[in-house]
């Protein structure tokens, strides 16, 4: 039996083990005006968060004054950047730059300077891995234009207070801008295409602002993964394989997503090809899908323009009713709590796929367009004004007790958290999370293999590991080829490869 079929199956049973409604007559429906109402108090409690209310943060507010030191085409990136120190910002000029830039400074500016219509331009040439690394904390990039790199355009990796806004990213490889296990960041205003996995993705965060950026012609548009707090809105997302993405990635180390508000977004005509790497968690992403909501808890959805994707306009399901996923017990696989308030929905599912086709069945609609699809498990979940959608699986859903997010402006803090305390022993800890998790799960398929496949090939010799991440070599046809991490001194390549063979999920 094919995948596919598999899965229709496996949706169809869902469907009735769910216990849908079905039937029933015509009733009026319930009329919900967006304009007033009880207003969303949000799931974060700032008096109740250790980091946003330290006396004396060990990171001080950003700086207004400092050194400006200039990168004239021509000169390197990179040597600016080893003479700045906290306070500086490094203006570079139009022109073409060739390298990769590693920030693991706190309070850094890195500022492309625009000069009638030029931009400075980081061109990986199709030969560099990534463009900009950062580490540091109160981290700036504005303003760059970055493309031709294998990997990731712009990399957080723990660094918190970052901003990273009004940059241009084509054809970047696996993903354009990517912090992950960041805390209290900013992404705005940049334009992104072209990415083999995630436009945008925010990865094992906390209180994250994503707005005013336009994504397209990516797998996933925006992707918000294993993360918490989070506000996603006023984004053009379109002509990608799915557009905004809220969702837990099984095997991470971070077992939650919670708290996230997708509200006041352009998503449509997402219906691209998914060019995703075969076995991935997006490269299971049916294409035409406008919001893609996967075990991820407490996640609303208002305000949203959701038209012309051509398989549903908003897609709600469990980890067992998702492709290229596995199960982590660690994980809650269900997706609880999703609050749907008013949004424009129209011409969704006009050629959708075969298993949403079965699903609808269930409720006896063969000849209707899906808006709205859930499948599987959802506690707690809540809609208004379902009857302007064409939708399944939502029926016996309640009603919300509000009817906006208007009480909840951002979950941004206005006083920069201190940066992660790293002891030198967890060294190899850090590292894993802020890089290799990015690509490898415990046991699920992600743009690299699981874990316990480089466990069973590396046991015995975390060496050998340390020595294949600085100089990867391509193994197997089903993988791309591992980018060098040779930027990672041996120390830390023998750390980060100890803690990988160690782990137990």
């Amino acid at each position: 039996m094919s995948s596919g079929k598999v899965i229709t199956a496996v949706l169809i049973v869902a469907a009735f083990a769910g216990g849908m409604y079905f039937g029933g007559g015509s009733q009026s429906p319930v009329i919900t005006s967006s304009a007033g109402g009880a207003s969303y108090g949000g799931g974060y409690d700032q008096t109740s968060d250790a980091d946003a209310n330290v006396e004396s943060s060990t990171v001080v507010k950003r700086k207004d004054t400092g050194t400006v030191i200039v990168v004239n085409d021509g000169e390197s990136i990179m040597a600016a950047v080893q003479k700045a120190v906290p306070g500086d910002t490094i203006q570079v000029m139009p022109g073409k730059y060739h390298e990769t830039v590693y920030i693991d400074k706190d309070d850094i500016k890195l500022v492309g300077v625009i000069q009638e219509g030029k931009r400075a331009t980081l061109d990986g040439e199709k030969k560099l891995n990534d463009a900009i690394l950062y580490s540091g904390n109160n981290f700036i990039v504005e303003n760059m234009q970055i493309t031709n790199y294998k990997g990731n355009a712009i990399m957080g990796q723990a660094g918190n207070n970052f901003e990273i806004r009004g940059n241009v990213i084509v054809d970047t490889g696996v993903y354009g801008i990517f912090p992950q296990l960041g805390k209290n960041g900013i992404v705005e205003g940049n334009i992104i295409s072209g990415i083999e996995d995630a436009a945008i993705y925010v990865g094992m965060s906390d209180n994250i602002h994503v707005a005013h950026n336009e994504v397209f012609d990516s797998v996933a548009g925006i992707e918000i993964e294993n993360t918490r707090h989070a506000i996603v809105e006023n984004n053009y997302v379109h002509n990608n394989t799915g557009g905004i993405l809220a969702f837990i990635t099984p095997g991470l180390p971070i077992k939650t997503t919670y708290d996230v508000i997708i509200r006041n977004n352009f998503v449509v005509d997402n219906n691209t090809k998914n060019f995703g790497a075969p076995g991935s968690t997006v490269g299971g992403i049916p294409a035409g899908t406008g919001i893609l909501i996967m075990a991820a808890d407490d996640v609303v959805v208002e305000g949203n323009i959701i038209t012309n994707n051509k398989t549903a306009g908003i897609i709600i399901t469990d980890h067992h009713n998702a492709p290229n996923t596995t199960i982590d017990p660690e994980s809650d696989p269900a997706p609880d709590r999703v609050m749907i308030l008013d949004n424009l929905m129209m011409n969704n599912g006009y050629d959708t796929i075969d298993e949403v086709k079965a699903l609808m069945l269930t409720e006896f609609k063969t000849n209707d367009n899906a808006d709205i699809v859930r499948v599987g498990k959802s506690e707690g979940s809540c809609i208004i004004n379902r009857h302007r959608y064409v939708h399944v699986g939502v029926k016996g859903w309640k009603e919300c007790e509000f009817t906006n997010t208007k009480n909840v402006d951002t979950y941004l803090l206005d006083e920069p958290v201190p940066p992660r305390v790293i002891d030198p022993s967890e060294r190899g800890k850090v590292v894993y999370l802020g890089i290799c998790a990015g690509c490898h799960t415990y046991t699920g398929r992600m743009i690299g293999p699981p874990v316990q496949i480089i466990q069973a090939l590396y046991m015995d010799n975390p060496q050998g590991l340390a020595d294949f991440i600085a100089a990867p070599t391509k193994k197997r046809d089903d993988y791309p080829e591992m980018p060098p991490q040779n930027y990672l001194d041996p120390e830390t390549r023998l750390a980060v490869a100890e803690y990988m063979l160690s782990r137990k999920n």
